[in-house]
């Protein structure tokens, strides 16, 4: 039963990250109260909650007591507890369900499901000892990834494979867990959409960005992407047949891979705000954290138009000093820092949207400031 949640209303999320934290605060803007339930004392969205609850995402009277404070629940993370989840969506009101997850948190389910909405994913094969590995590599061929099929993020629990060489490693890799293995996309620029749907049957998405890795991390989110328009326009459009094939509710983020020949592969998807996704706060009309509020409360969603031109660099634990020494000097510098307790290398600290007239004006302030290398 789709609800009208009103501002006054209590918001639950179940992860107290970063994500968590945007989210909060521009509920908090909008006029929700927010509840949060994490297993860390003053996490990033407890920091700025109304109620923080510390329990374990297993915590079943944890999840009873988010229940009776909230009037809708949302989460912030896809690798949620699925007893909790299932426990959640059966006593309260979780507008986004509990379908997605289990399909998203795992890459063998979810690349099935990107094939069945008709999308184009790279060649794959499931592996779960080293003989399938060995198979699988000679079937795919070099240069290939290896991925562990949970829990994997910012370059964690995977390995490009180049040759046999690589093979003792990635066996280390298979040792967490199932794995697949993806053959290596040629592409001239890695995509993504964010896409948001709501209670209601809306969509909209928002500008194409080009996303700039450094080590399997993120490191800039360019928009507009560089692309055509009609690359653009396929892309949104892609991005919108996979929410409304997964049935999502709420914001969804999809990579893609873009090639020289303008083919379209997709990557990946998360079923929440992304981080390629964050560039939005000073640059759009409404934002993805905005959007989502309104999506999983009933309102009609925001417009999506992007005004200015934008980088998004990521913050990461090494940058942090540098940082708050020097950006003080740059006028059209968004500071935007998730609270973490302790800055750790590659650990992603915060971000700055850089905005400005094009990307070649805002890329010379960026390295100005001589912060990224």
């Amino acid at each position: 039963m789709v609800k009208r949640i009103l501002p006054g209303s209590t918001i639950g999320i179940v992860g107290g990250g970063q994500l968590g934290r945007m989210l909060a605060l521009k509920a908090k803007e909008m006029g929700y109260k927010i509840a949060v339930l994490d297993p860390t004392e003053n996490s990033p969205t407890g920091q700025v909650a109304d109620t923080e609850i510390v329990a374990s995402y297993d915590d079943l009277q944890a999840a009873q007591r988010l229940q009776e404070i909230s009037d809708v629940i949302t989460y912030e993370f896809e690798n949620i507890d699925a007893e909790t989840l299932e426990w959640l969506v059966r006593n309260a009101y979780v507008p986004q369900g509990s379908k997605v997850i289990p399909t998203t948190q795992d890459r063998a389910t979810e690349k099935k499901a990107l094939e069945e909405s008709g999308a184009r994913v790279a060649t794959y094969e499931l592996v779960y000892e080293l003989e399938d590995l060995k198979k699988a590599v000679k079937h795919i061929g070099y240069p290939c990834i290896i991925k562990t099929r949970r829990f994997g993020y910012d370059g964690k629990g995977q390995l490009t494979l180049t040759d046999d060489r690589d093979l003792d490693e990635a066996a280390t890799i298979l040792q967490q867990g199932p794995c697949i293995i993806e053959q290596m996309v040629n592409f001239a620029k890695e995509i993504s959409v964010i896409v948001t749907r709501s209670v209601l049957g809306e969509v909209k998405t928002f500008p194409v960005a080009w996303n700039i890795h450094r080590n399997h991390i993120l490191h800039q989110s360019v928009v507009p992407a560089q692309v055509h328009e009609i690359v653009e326009a396929r892309a949104r459009k892609l991005a919108v047949s996979i929410a409304e094939h997964l049935d999502v509710v709420g914001t969804l983020g999809v990579e893609m891979f873009l090639t020289e020949a303008d083919e379209l592969y997709v990557n990946e998807v998360a079923p929440r705000p992304h981080n390629s996704g964050h560039f939005t706060q000073n640059a759009c009309v409404t934002d993805q954290f905005e959007q989502h509020i309104r999506a999983i409360t009933g309102f009609s969603l925001g417009e999506t138009k992007l005004y200015s031109e934008v980088v998004m660099v990521n913050i990461l634990g090494q940058h942090i000093d540098p940082l708050l020494n020097g950006i003080a000097d740059s006028p059209k510098a968004k500071v935007h820092l998730y609270g973490k307790a302790e800055a750790k290398q590659n650990r992603k600290m915060g971000h700055v949207n850089f905005l400005g007239n094009n990307f070649s004006t805002i890329n010379k302030e960026i390295e100005k400031m001589n912060i990224w290398g």
